[in-house]
């Protein structure tokens, strides 16, 4: 069977579009330039947050190597992303993955990959409001000595994320841009310290940039017992979510396909850089043998990051109270970069008649107020759901802060390779004028290999990643991933049968003319569907 194209839809009088079943709002167009779109996307990635919190995961399964599994992992997304900006230069919506997969493998799977993708950035705003309320605890309790629960600072940090959400996206920006130049400065400056001092304890060593040090590395099988390069590329690889947020914006962009590209190579391998960098001097800082004893203290601990001894050491208590706060303000501006890509999936699936449709609409200032409604409550019942289950300050880092993340990258992995399928199929069909034999074929088959080996990585290594693997919720990981994506294409499936002109216009939503149209997604998914019934 295959979609009829219907007619395009009148203009919605207030910018956006509307469909003979709902009216479509429209987000604020030219409002980010590139800087502000880096801006949303780089503090997704929470650089400081990454470091603190990732660095030690890495360290604990690839020991002193960890700087190579970012080294890998930026060449593994850096590959991904080529395929990726060949597609956003021609698919311009706030859906993402979402709108990509329809347009490459069809409507049904696209709504279950929309559905999976939405859910994960929800429960990645949920995990690092869980961080932000670990570090805002411990922080305050050594500065003031006052106790007060991680789950109180939660609740101030997504009632502040709601807020901003009903504001126009250029502030939200504008917050995210100050945060990100603090702490990058701190890490900056604590890497001078380092360098300064000759390289750190053991001086400068090549063997932390070897990949082969990852696997096995004596360092960890050392003092941790084993060495699992699963759990070292788990960690380099969530320290990069959120990269992809570039066409989800763009929308709200001055210049979309120009602003997607130079975003998101530039989020990529300017965070790789970043992260090897900083990695390596926590490395050099402590030593080969000591960077992961440090690691092994913190977990029993000593101290709350291994970061900060360092940050005493090589330049002084006012940059470990500066990093203590900025772990803070970090978190949060992380989590408010979750917060506003969750909604705009929302948005986009309520706009084309998937979900509800209030869903699509926006507020006078053009915000996706009603889809980040929702998503403060669905994170205020996450959050309450772990909270019940450990409401200790420990809880919100080692429970809600690390487990959560790996249902959450582990959905998007699977995406990040069905989006890899569906650029394939986008250019070997519909868009063959683009065809490329390295951009649209060589690097997406590479890309997704890389993503499904990182999948395999992660469910293999999961009961150590979260410290307990028969727990429920780490033991069912995969068949959780699996059962979203599931739900979602029958939902696909249902709206086909039920409503065809709702179905007809799902990742059809283009920035450039702002309207959902039946006849431009029917061009552009029509022979992906049609393989699909034939295979």
């Amino acid at each position: 069977m295959t979609d009829i194209p219907l007619p395009v839809a009148p203009a919605h009088p207030h910018g956006g579009a509307a469909t003979a079943n709902k009216p479509a709002g429209r987000l604020a167009s030219n409002a980010l330039g590139l800087p502000s779109v880096l801006f949303c996307i780089v503090t997704g990635a929470a650089p400081l947050t990454a470091m603190l919190f990732n660095v030690p995961v890495a360290v604990q399964g690839g020991g002193y190597a960890a700087p190579a599994a970012f080294l890998l992992a930026t060449v593994a997304l850096t590959i991904f992303s080529v395929g990726y900006i060949a597609m956003s230069r021609r698919v311009t919506s706030a859906g993402g993955f979402y709108t990509f997969i329809s347009r490459g493998l069809g409507r049904i799977v696209g709504v279950g990959s929309g559905l999976l993708i939405a859910l994960c950035y929800i429960i990645f705003t949920a995990a690092v409001i869980g961080v932000m309320g670990y570090f805002a605890a411990t922080s305050i309790k050594s500065w003031t000595d006052v106790t007060i629960p991680a789950w109180a600072y939660m609740i101030v940090g997504l009632a502040l994320m709601t807020l901003f959400a009903w504001f126009h996206i250029e502030l939200t920006a504008k917050v995210l841009g100050v945060s990100l130049v603090l702490e990058v400065l701190a890490l900056l400056i604590l890497g001078i310290g380092v360098f300064a001092h000759g390289g750190g304890s053991g001086g400068l060593s090549a063997a932390p940039l070897n990949p082969a040090e990852i696997f096995s590395n004596k360092g960890a099988v050392k003092v941790f017992g084993t060495g699992a390069a699963g759990v070292a590329l788990f960690a380099a690889f969530w320290s990069w979510v959120g990269f992809e947020m570039a066409p989800n914006y763009a929308e709200e962009s001055r210049d979309p396909r120009r602003i997607a590209r130079s975003a998101t190579y530039g989020s990529v391998i300017g965070l790789g850089l970043f992260y090897m960098f900083v990695s390596y001097v926590y490395v050099a800082g402590w030593g080969l043998p000591g960077s992961v004893q440090a690691v092994k203290d913190q977990f029993n601990g000593a101290f709350a990051s291994a970061f900060y001894p360092l940050a005493d050491k090589y330049v002084g208590s006012p940059l470990t109270t500066a990093m203590q706060a900025l772990a803070i303000t970090s978190s949060f501006a992380c989590a408010m970069a979750f917060y506003n890509t969750s909604a705009r999936y929302l948005f986009s699936l309520g706009r084309e008649g998937v979900l509800p449709t209030p869903l699509g609409r926006t507020s006078r200032r053009h915000s996706p107020v009603v889809a980040a409604t929702i998503v403060t409550m669905l994170v205020g019942a996450y959050l309450l759901a772990f909270v019940l289950y450990d409401s200790s300050t420990e809880g919100a880092l080692l429970k809600l802060g690390t487990w959560s993340p790996l249902l959450g990258v582990l959905g998007i992995l699977g995406v990040q390779a069905l989006a890899s399928v569906a650029i394939i199929r986008y250019f070997l069909t519909t868009a063959r004028d683009g065809f490329h034999w390295f951009s649209t074929l060589t690097a997406p088959i590479l890309g997704c290999a890389a993503m499904c080996g990182a999948c395999y990585l992660l469910i293999a290594n999961r009961g150590a990643l979260a410290g307990n693997g028969a727990v429920p919720f780490i033991h069912y990981l995969p068949e959780v991933v699996l059962a979203i994506f599931a739900i979602g294409l029958v939902l696909g499936a249902t709206l086909r049968v039920r409503n065809p002109s709702r179905y007809a216009t799902v990742g059809g939503t283009d920035a450039n003319s702002g309207a959902i149209s039946g006849s431009t997604i029917a061009a552009d998914t029509i022979a992906a569907e049609q393989g699909a019934t034939l295979a």
